[in-house]
């Protein structure tokens, strides 16, 4: 059973995002800030209270917000594009940020931009796509298209081996990015049948992942990446289920299929579908306007320890928590928080890790504040383990 919102305890940790260019509108500045939200990672061998962070593709504006909040008019002919956004600096793109929890505040202790083999820092652009991998269209503040890359990315989540490495989650592809220690990317895995797309790139192209993950709904590829805590194994979930004429298992209308790959190869072990919640339970959101199944979105998990994850299940407003063991094709469900509880926890959270057994630290993505959010870091402890009778990854210890 959940825990009840009593005996939890939240508490937001003091943060401020640092700036990283000004770009002037019609209506004014528009701040970029560092994005480092979009998802969390913890190696077991790094000091107590030290994760990891990952910001996303970069600053980015949709279409309709350009044109009303910025004053840029002449885009509003691109209204009409399917996922068009705006990239007013798109040489601004992933970055890994070494972060560490001291009492109630995060310290930032290093930026780690990611790189290809050339030296060239990853950019926030969609790749060229492929034969099922249709792209997202990307502008500049004038309306001109913007040249597809292959060192382009929308990085939103984040795991961390002991050997140095990350296994970096790509909602573009989607894909999967092997990064070293060092930030450089020497590979990346992608749909059976969609690498050649990518001939040329300065890293490795791996055609490993399974095949039907190309058909993922535009901008709605991989947000959510787990380790299992023997690093064998990893647990990539698709954002949102499959458009309904893409999909091929009953199983999987109406839930996001996670599959569990290779740690080290990317190759398929296991296939489950995660089921999501009827729409108008998330209220903060429903509360505000009509939802739709088309606004459901996996953002983040993290393994529990043996077959456990704990998955990250949202809308805009209100998010949820559960913990699913990977023993049936369906997963089974149990809630273990809902932030329809705790309305301090902002809107928007993306990032999610174990700081001990029974202590999380969760992240918001401010959008590198193009819409002038902050990124914000909460701490939420439970008064038990949060596994369900098994050992929590890397876990133990009381909270700090």
């Amino acid at each position: 059973m959940a825990a009840e919102p009593a005996d939890i305890t939240v508490t937001r940790l003091v943060w401020a995002d640092r700036l990283l260019d000004q770009v002037e509108t019609p209506k004014g500045a528009l701040r970029i800030t560092l994005g480092l939200g979009s998802g969390l990672a913890r190696r077991a061998s790094d000091p107590p209270g030290v994760v990891w962070a990952i910001g996303d593709r970069g600053p980015n504006i949709k279409v309709g917000a350009a044109v009303e909040d910025h004053g840029l008019a002449s885009l509003s002919g691109l209204a009409e594009l399917e996922g068009a956004k705006i990239m007013p600096r798109p040489a601004i793109g992933p970055t890994l940020a070494q972060l560490r929890v001291e009492a109630d505040k995060i310290v930032c202790l290093q930026v780690l931009p990611l790189r290809d083999a050339t030296g060239a820092a990853f950019d926030g652009l969609p790749g060229p796509g492929g034969d099922l991998a249709a792209m997202e269209p990307a502008f500049d503040l004038s309306g001109a298209p913007l040249a597809p890359s292959l060192s382009g990315g929308d990085t939103e989540g984040i795991v961390a081996l002991a050997d140095g490495t990350f296994r970096v989650a790509d909602e573009y592809g989607p894909s999967i990015l092997v990064v070293g220690a060092d930030g450089v990317v020497v590979a990346r895995w992608v749909s059976k049948g969609e690498g050649a797309a990518l001939f040329g790139a300065a890293y490795r192209v791996e055609d490993v992942l399974p095949a039907l993950s190309a058909r993922r709904r535009l901008n709605r590829g991989f947000e959510a990446i787990a380790l299992s805590p023997d690093e064998t194994r990893l647990h990539v979930i698709l954002q949102s289920p499959l458009a309904p004429e893409d999909e091929v298992a009953a199983e999987g209308r109406g839930s996001a299929r996670l599959w569990t790959l290779d740690a080290q190869t990317g190759v398929s072990l296991a296939e489950h579908f995660y089921p999501f919640d009827a729409p108008e339970t998330f209220r903060r959101d429903a509360a505000v306007g009509p939802v739709g199944p088309e606004d459901l979105k996996i953002s983040e998990a993290v393994s529990l320890g043996g077959d456990q994850l704990l998955v990250l299940e949202r809308i805009s407003r209100t998010s949820k928590l559960y913990r699913v063991t990977l023993d049936a094709p369906v997963l089974t469900k149990t809630l273990v928080l809902s932030t329809d509880d705790w309305p301090q926890i902002d809107a928007d959270l993306e990032g999610l890790v174990l700081l001990s057994d029974r202590d999380l630290l969760l992240s918001t993505d401010n959008d590198f504040g193009v819409e002038g959010r902050e990124t914000a870091f909460f701490r939420v402890s439970f008064p038990a383990p949060l596994a369900d009778g098994e050992q929590v990854a890397g876990g133990g210890g009381a909270p700090w």
